[in-house]
């Protein structure tokens, strides 16, 4: 299979370069660019992408490459940072802008020369969005100028005969007109890319992959939420190893109403070893009194590892078989990755190493897909549509969805109101157009008035998202009359809830779930 290697220089669009690529029927990973020389030949990339950054590529503590890595003889896209560390590298000068020349941000009106490959086909004039505040004041030798605006003559610059380019803007972000096509043009074009990404052949091969590691005799355990990730993974598992696959549903006593019996009714149809392990008591009380989030997650995370433990003792699982979890990209992104802050650490990156160590390996097949991508596969292994659009739902549920110290009062309480905001929205239709959704007890009471009384309750957040990928989100639009019927029903239903708010807030800046 024909691979894209992406090195991640910190820029907030990173992500969005792998999701373009993969739209464009080829594989790639996102390392990075620290990656030393070996691995990158090792890799063996038909091209390489070097992305934004926040840094000034001048300074002596910016992000370098090796200077190697322009001798490999294969074709390299620079977007932004990455364009100016190609100039920087290779020889030109790259200096701070000045006020009245080539700084420039947002949406800009920019000519291509289209006789140039990465132009091939596309209009002469359109817009991009530009994010930069230094500017190339030489190019390399060897290097033509293929784009300008008003203020920039060089937004755009190429190598044809070694299968450089760079560009100043970000072509991976809707903002720019026939940004995918550029990069599709570079792939297909400049990196001579055959299009073998798909889920079909990603099916096979992993499927494969996983017989090849696992062996003939090995056995898996696999965490099983219920969710849509581990869902496709058991079905995944299930291709590979078949009666060897033994899956555990933890309900730890946070999952949304009629969930846990939801979940095990569902996987009660498969010819799979499914057990549930009711575990509540168990982690509330390591809950008890703890209000900071990333804790919360922490002890979440560590305290399934030593549930799935003792059932692998349970069942005799030894250090010849595998421990198995549905970790996907943004799992692993926000948890920190290369030069990517810890957003939140994801329950499936908190095993503690005891548990590991019971293992032979642990298996994460999935954590290079996004979540449509998880989905197109869950279709691919014909799993029912109602699993593959199941909700998401994080590993430690309402956990992260209650504000400060987690109780079962509270929990109680979320899980009601949670189950009306959901049963209305289901009522009205409006599911299918909405990617998440969701209610979160917030810590913040308010005085209120019920029967002539005063009230003191909780407010409840309301929570409504439209995305494609899971790494940016964008609030959804609710009809008010909507918003009202379910706020009416909480406060009349929920003993507690006093006030009810919605979240109108896109990632960035917040991120999808509130914790």
């Amino acid at each position: 299979m024909q691979k894209v290697l992406i090195l991640d220089f910190g820029g907030q669009y990173n992500q969005l370069i792998a999701r373009r690529v993969r739209e464009c029927n080829v594989y790639c990973e996102v390392k990075p660019y620290t990656m030393p020389m070996e691995k990158i030949r090792e890799f063996d990339p038909i091209g390489i992408i070097f992305t934004g950054g926040p840094n000034s590529v001048y300074l002596p503590d910016s992000p370098q490459v090796d200077p190697a890595i322009f001798r490999l003889g294969v074709p390299i896209l620079g977007i932004c940072y990455g364009c100016q560390l190609m100039a920087h590298t290779l020889g030109g000068q790259v200096t701070a802008a000045q006020a009245d020349t080539a700084r420039e941000y947002g949406k800009t009106e920019t000519v291509y020369d289209t006789t140039c490959p990465l132009f091939h086909s596309l209009p002469e004039k359109g817009i991009s969005w530009m994010s930069h505040g230094d500017f190339m004041a030489k190019v390399p030798a060897g290097f033509a100028l293929v784009g300008h605006t008003a203020a920039c003559p060089n937004v755009a610059i190429a190598d044809e005969a070694r299968g450089f380019y760079g560009v100043q803007f970000h072509p991976e972000v809707n903002h720019t007109e026939n940004g995918t096509a550029m990069l599709r043009n570079f792939l297909y074009r400049v990196c001579h890319a055959q299009g073998d990404w798909t889920m079909g052949d990603f099916c096979k091969s992993t499927v494969a992959d996983l017989q090849a590691k696992i062996g003939s005799k090995g056995r898996v355990l696999l965490a099983l939420s219920g969710g849509v990730d581990s869902s496709v993974l058991a079905a995944l598992l299930a291709e590979a190893v078949g009666d060897r696959l033994t899956c555990v549903f933890v309900d730890h006593g946070l999952m949304r109403k009629n969930e846990g019996d939801e979940v095990e009714a569902a996987f009660a149809k498969w010819d799979i070893h499914f057990v549930r392990v009711n575990a509540e008591d168990r982690f509330l009380s390591k809950l008890a009194g703890v209000t900071d989030p990333e804790t919360k997650r922490k002890i979440i995370g560590a305290e399934f590892g030593y549930v799935f433990l003792d059932e692998a003792l349970k069942f005799g699982i030894t250090k010849e078989d595998f421990f198995a979890q549905g970790t996907i990209y943004p799992d692993v992104i926000e948890s920190g990755m290369g030069e990517a802050d810890t957003i939140k650490s994801h329950h499936n990156r908190l095993l503690p190493p005891e548990v590991i160590a019971q293992f032979k390996a642990v298996l994460e097949p999935l954590d290079h897909l996004f979540k449509d991508e998880i989905r197109a596969l869950g279709r691919e292994l014909g799993l029912p549509e109602y699993l593959v659009m199941r909700q998401p739902f994080p590993g430690p549920g309402l956990a992260i969805r209650i504000i400060g110290q987690v109780t079962k009062e509270k929990a109680d309480t979320l899980r009601e109101a949670d189950w009306i905001y959901r049963a209305e929205i289901a009522q009205a239709g409006v599911d299918k157009q909405l990617s998440q959704y969701f209610a979160v007890l917030t810590d913040t009471r308010s005085v209120g008035v019920m029967g002539d009384g005063r009230t003191y309750g909780y407010t409840l957040a309301l929570r409504a998202v439209n995305t494609s990928d899971f790494m940016t989100a964008d609030w959804a639009r609710i009809p008010y009359e909507l918003l009202d019927k379910i706020s009416t029903r909480i406060v009349n239903e929920v003993p507690g809830i006093n006030r009810i708010v919605y979240d109108i807030t896109s990632k960035p800046p917040a991120t999808i779930e509130w914790e």
